[in-house]
């Protein structure tokens, strides 16, 4: 199947839901609309593993999945009912975890050190360990666990191999004695404490993860290797498309882009995991379909906003205690995640520039290279070897440095000098490493330092602090952005993935949806807020940290003790303030997740919340539709997460990862229940009924986008098709759709609703595929058209 994707459906597979239970699944997502299957990474990962992107093996279907019978079983029935096949591509990183001897690759490279045949494989700084792979993994020093006898030479296998506790290790041929210190200390690796990681560890990880180690796709033979499967399944039919995971994780990224074009057939989807920073848009020279939605994520979410509510929302962060400056946070964040995750990236960078300017002071190079790495303000500045460098990379540099001048004036000769390994300048194998190593380092220092840290510690309004957004738009909210957005998308990334929704996202769509609403209704949030610092100061709780907890209350709903508590166990390690992974403070946890079950069950907070959630039933519910909505006819291919074609109110994984009913949803999907009944029933509908016209009328859905100007800031209203520009191929001569989606419900309610407020439809008549309703063009009561859903999605019937 190669039909272009019209709908996309991401399922999380692992050995609880294997190829067999997806394709248990393919009658109904075929009657819910979807086009394509999207489906987490299919090749052999580590055993057990919820998510797939611990890769071991790229020549083999993960047999925990079902291997590749289960997944052509999958295929099969995918194409019996016309839906295609998109898959997850882990292309940076390959599993490093015990047993190590899982990854094959990674094993010769333990055995047989810089001579093994796939030592180019892996992104290793060989002379920074003195030609020795580091190790830091051991519970105490190498010394004391030799003398504690927890190393062991184990003959009993097919060759000998070292053990520790789960980990396994090989031993270099000719190298094994019966004196265990002195065989180790032959290896070609080291050994060491995990408190010694900055100074032993000399591989690139995915981000800060010990147990992923960098892979350089960058060579052909790496990525033929760990392609060749994919490919093949691609050439036969079963493969239609593929999302990148984590490009800019990738010394090259338009190369392996270019490199995976050239193997798939013509006008094959690759989408890639891309996080936009503020106003950053997707390089024009990436040869891809688009993004896989972040950023279409954060301006559905802002367009929904009620920005009225912006002064309250601030300053009843500011009376919690929290930092006033976001700025200021994320800058004390990066430096803190610099400073304690990344030191072997630092190192590295700072080896590198000193092989390039022996003539600086390594400390005082090293001092300016973390300033540099925490000005970074994208994931990648798109700076290439032998390119002439774009007016944007060259922007992106040059703020990067006039912010790291700014914080550090004393380093101006260190900066200075640094300037030409970063573009390139300089032939000079070790600068050039050192620019390729910056770019790479930029992403995980942005994402931990932000999304991981600063978004579990700066919450006026947590709706925000989401992959990709940004959470200073609430005083600037609105429409605007989207519209300026899809406008432009027909023309320039029409097959763009649209979202709300990843295994990725802090919060599902709905939670989000339902501090959206309740933002928008300054006077609850107002007496929440008050009553749970009262309350949270009473526990022994900081406020700030109280003021987080309460809207996570708020937007999840019924939640049981175990989510809970592994939701704000994970939140206050990832915020680093009071407790960290490595050094949790076990009893302030213990008071944060007392007070969370209270503000849940009872008390003044507790009433806060559940007053302000029945008086906003409405808004809610024209949160929830209205997004789902937006997502579906805008501009791309939009992407259901499991489940959340109903109301799936989830928290960051593996909240986001507990089984879907399929069978209430299905059952939802062909149920006759009146619009109203139940905002679940609601949100399957409009997505099946919404997912059907797309299905029908393609050509309307990648043709253009006109925004229609309502003079109301309560209503975003648009057309899509031949309302907007002329006929295009798969579009009958009348076939148009345009949208109607209430913004800032709340605010709406209290001035009196619609009242006389009207929009003028384009000439013809028009049937809501929602309700069914036919509606005349021309000047027209919003009101009657929004009479039983906050949203509204037309079809020119005539």
């Amino acid at each position: 199947m190669r039909d272009t994707p019209t709908a996309t459906y991401r399922l999380q597979l692992n050995h609880d839901f294997t190829f067999t239970n997806a394709a248990e699944q393919v009658p109904y997502l075929r009657e819910l609309g979807i086009s394509h299957l999207y489906l987490s990474p299919i090749l052999t990962a580590m055993p057990g593993s919820m998510h797939g992107y611990d890769v071991v093996d790229h020549s083999a279907i993960n047999p925990e999945l079902g291997g590749r019978a289960g997944f052509e079983t999958l295929v099969q029935a995918a194409h019996e009912h016309n839906l295609g096949i998109v898959v997850d591509v882990v292309p940076n990183h390959m599993a490093f975890a015990a047993p190590e001897n899982l990854n094959h690759q990674l094993w010769q490279v333990l055995r047989d050190g810089q001579a093994a045949a796939t030592a180019e494989w892996f992104d290793i700084d060989w002379a920074a360990g003195d030609g020795k792979l580091g190790i830091p993994v051991l519970g105490d020093t190498l010394e004391n666990v030799l003398a504690a006898g927890e190393l062991t030479i184990d003959s009993s296998g097919d060759e000998p191999v070292l053990r520790y506790y789960d980990h396994l290790w090989p031993l270099a041929p000719g190298t094994v004695s019966d004196d265990v210190a002195a065989t180790v200390a032959q290896q070609h690796y080291r050994l060491a404490s995990w408190h010694e990681k900055d100074q032993v560890l000399n591989y690139r990880r995915f981000f800060e993860v010990d147990e992923l180690i960098a892979i350089r796709v960058e060579l052909p033979e790496v990525f033929d290797a760990t392609h060749a499967l994919l490919l093949e399944l691609h050439r036969a039919g079963m493969i239609d498309g593929f999302r990148i995971d984590h490009p800019d994780g990738l010394a090259d990224p338009v190369g392996y882009l270019e490199r995976l074009t050239d193997g798939t057939d013509k006008g094959t989807p690759i989408w890639v995991e891309k996080i936009l920073e503020g106003s950053e848009q997707l390089p024009t020279n990436w040869p891809c379909a688009g993004t896989t939605g972040y950023d279409a994520l954060g301006l559905i979410d802002t367009a929904l906003i009620d920005e009225a509510s912006a002064e309250v929302i601030e300053n009843e962060w500011v009376a919690s205690g929290g930092e006033p400056d976001y700025d200021t946070a994320v800058a004390a964040a990066k430096r803190q995640v610099v400073s304690q995750s990344f030191g072997p990236e630092v190192e590295r960078l700072t080896r590198r520039a000193t092989e390039a300017l022996p003539d600086h002071d390594p400390d005082r190079l090293r001092e300016a290279i973390t300033e540099l790495v925490v000005a970074g303000e994208v994931y990648r500045a798109y700076a290439k070897p032998e390119t002439r460098l774009s007016e944007q990379a060259r922007a992106r540099l040059s703020k990067a440095f006039v912010t790291a001048a700014e914080a550090r004036p004393d380093l101006g000769a260190e900066l200075t000098a640094l300037v030409p390994l970063t573009v390139f300048a300089d032939d000079d194998k070790a600068a050039t490493d050192f620019g390729i190593r910056l770019q790479q380092t930029w992403g995980p220092v942005m994402a931990k330092g932000i999304e991981d840290t600063t978004f579990y510690r700066w919450n006026p309004f947590v709706a925000l602090n989401e992959v990709g957004g940004d959470p200073t738009r609430f005083a600037t909210a609105g429409p605007e952005r989207l519209i300026a957005w899809s406008v432009t998308r027909p023309d320039t990334w029409p097959r763009t993935m649209t979202t709300l929704s990843t295994h990725d996202t802090k919060r599902s769509e709905d939670v989000r949806a339902r501090l959206v609403a309740v933002g928008g209704d300054p006077d609850a949030w107002s007496r929440i807020s008050a009553a749970a610092r009262k309350e949270s100061e009473k526990a022994g709780v900081d406020p700030d940290v109280g003021h987080f907890v309460w809207q996570t209350i708020l937007g999840v709903g019924p939640i049981d003790d175990e989510r809970l508590t592994g939701y704000l166990t994970k939140a206050l390690r990832e915020a680093k303030l009071h407790s960290t992974w490595t050094a949790p403070d076990e009893d302030y946890e213990a008071k944060v997740i007392a007070l969370a079950q209270k503000f849940r069950d009872s008390g003044s907070t507790h009433d806060a919340i559940q007053d302000a959630l029945e008086a906003n039933e409405e808004a809610i519910r024209a949160c929830v539709l209205g997004a789902r909505t937006l997502e579906l006819t805008i501009p791309g291919i939009p992407d259901t997460y499991q489940g959340c074609e109903a109301l799936n109110l989830s928290l960051v994984d593996p909240d986001n990862r507990r089984p879907v009913d399929y069978g209430a949803n299905a059952r939802a999907l062909i149920s006759d229940t009146a619009w109203g009944a139940e905002l679940s029933s609601d949100k399957t509908h409009l997505v099946g009924r919404v997912l059907e016209l797309r299905r029908r009328l393609p050509g309307v859905f990648t043709s253009g986008f006109q925004p229609i100007k309502t003079g109301n800031d309560h209503l975003i209203a648009f057309t899509r098709g031949n309302a907007s520009r002329l006929r295009l191929p798969g579009s009958g001569s009348r076939d148009s759709v345009l949208v109607l989606v209430t913004r800032a419900p709340a605010r709406l309610a209290r001035s009196g609703g619609w009242s006389d407020t009207e929009v003028t439809l384009p000439d013809g008549s028009w049937r809501d595929v929602l309700t069914g309703a036919e509606i005349a063009g021309g000047t027209t009561a919003v009101g009657e058209v929004l009479e039983k859903l906050p949203v509204a999605v037309l079809e020119k019937v005539s």
